[in-house]
């Protein structure tokens, strides 16, 4: 489960990783309770005005980070953007405690920081085949995402009990040390045993890589599923947030400790996919019936603890979707193409976030908080139902049933010219 923490470099930067995020799941707990209770009064159009300018940047510079990550060296990108994140942390904790924080600065900051993201995403993506490679590159990019889940499980409500003792500009302020850590880490890397990475031979080129992806669509499958269950139904930060105020009348403890919960079940998603065998796209989609069938019964629930405790089967439904689909793009995927792949990736996950996140907000606002979240089990079930049809009527994909078979559902995939084998039954 933990072969990937053989290597020196990796458990370098594993944990430089896990600090960072710890830093960032507490400092944008402590935002989101910014807006929502000091700058507005309980507003969920505020809060998703707030995240979809954090994600804005990533609908224009995705594409051109990609094309960058495979360019030039993605260690010098990534230390470029966790500067720019520790630049923005120290100013928003500043105008925090010094009581001056309005709601254009946090609106002002949340772009800065989209900016850096951008950048940041592709190139920390493909950066793990540099640090670990071969079989290990599997493992390595699940304790990746345990790593995530696992400061996700810890960070939110760890900021929850802080915002209540010393307020949200204190907790902000610990994103600029988490920060500087991963910057430090990136530093301490050994360059000699770092993998010499695949430069672009066609200079990085955007539609290159656009091609590519169109000529493959077992990736165009990948590409699908997580532009609806990272995209669409990745909305939690609003509606836990406002199902916690406005549903429950609860305070920032227990908002924190939603997404803690859920956490555990994206910690068990991640540190499953890692003692797995290998990744299947069956996984993803039995992962996005269960996020909907969950997600109604959430929408519905009138009692905070059975709300709180379906986070956790939702998480591991989401992460385990998601955490496939990142394994298998970047093992199918040429070493050359992986940084604009990743890149598209992305874009699908965070990109539409800018015009979901204001839709869900409105939703909140005009129809009650369990819009918010009847809005991601709505468009997850029908993209579903969509994206299955699609892979039975593809010419090179089939998912076949079959009761004598274990897991039921499998994708029979045909060979087609200039695609890597992939996987998926």
């Amino acid at each position: 489960m933990f072969a990937s923490l053989a290597v020196p470099n990796y458990r370098i930067y594993f944990t430089g990783m896990t600090v960072s995020n710890m830093g960032q799941w507490m400092a944008r707990t402590a935002q989101s309770w910014l807006v929502l209770t000091v700058l507005t009064d309980h507003s969920a159009t505020a809060l998703g005005t707030v995240t979809a300018l954090q994600f804005l940047p990533t609908l224009f510079l995705m594409p051109i980070a990609g094309k960058l990550a495979d360019r030039f060296p993605k260690r010098r990108i990534l230390m470029l953007a966790q500067l720019v994140g520790l630049i923005d942390a120290a100013v928003l904790s500043t105008l925090v405690i010094t009581g001056v924080a309005e709601l254009w600065h946090v609106y002002l900051i949340a772009t800065i920081d989209g900016v850096g993201s951008s950048f940041d995403s592709p190139a920390r993506q493909s950066f793990v085949s540099e640090v670990v490679s071969g079989r290990q590159l599997s493992n390595a990019i699940s304790l990746n995402s345990a790593s995530f889940n696992m400061t996700r499980l810890l960070g939110p409500g760890l900021a929850g009990v802080l915002i209540a003792i010393i307020g949200t500009g204190p907790v902000i302020a610990v994103n600029t040390v988490s920060f500087a850590a991963m910057i430090i880490c990136l530093a301490l890397l050994k360059t000699r045993d770092l993998a010499t990475p695949a430069r672009a031979k066609d200079g990085g080129s955007i539609h290159e890589g656009l091609r590519y992806v169109r000529r493959r669509p077992d990736l165009m499958v990948l590409l699908a599923i997580g532009f609806a269950v990272g995209g669409l139904g990745f909305n939690f930060q609003i509606s836990n947030a406002v199902m916690t105020t406005g549903i429950f009348h609860r305070g920032s403890d227990a908002f924190g400790l939603l997404d803690s919960i859920m956490g555990v079940g994206a910690l068990a998603a991640a540190l499953w996919s890692a003692a797995r065998h290998g990744p299947r796209i069956r996984h993803m989609i039995i992962s996005m019936a269960a996020y909907t069938v969950l997600g109604l019964v959430a929408a519905f629930s009138t009692n905070y603890w059975v709300f709180a405790l379906l986070q956790a089967p939702i998480g591991l439904a989401t992460i385990t979707a998601l955490v496939t689909g990142n394994t298998l793009l970047q093992s199918h995927t040429s070493a050359s193409m992986r940084g604009r792949v990743l890149s598209l990736w992305m874009l699908m996950i965070t990109g539409i976030t800018p015009v979901v996140s204001p839709v869900v907000g409105h939703l909140g606002d005009w129809l009650g908080p369990r819009a918010t979240v009847m809005f991601g089990v709505v468009c997850v079930g029908i993209s579903t139902v969509i994206i299955t049809w699609v892979i039975m009527h593809t010419d090179s994909l089939r998912l076949r049933f079959a009761s004598h078979r274990r897991g039921w559902w499998y994708l029979e995939r045909r060979r087609v010219t200039d695609e890597i084998t992939m996987p998926v039954k």
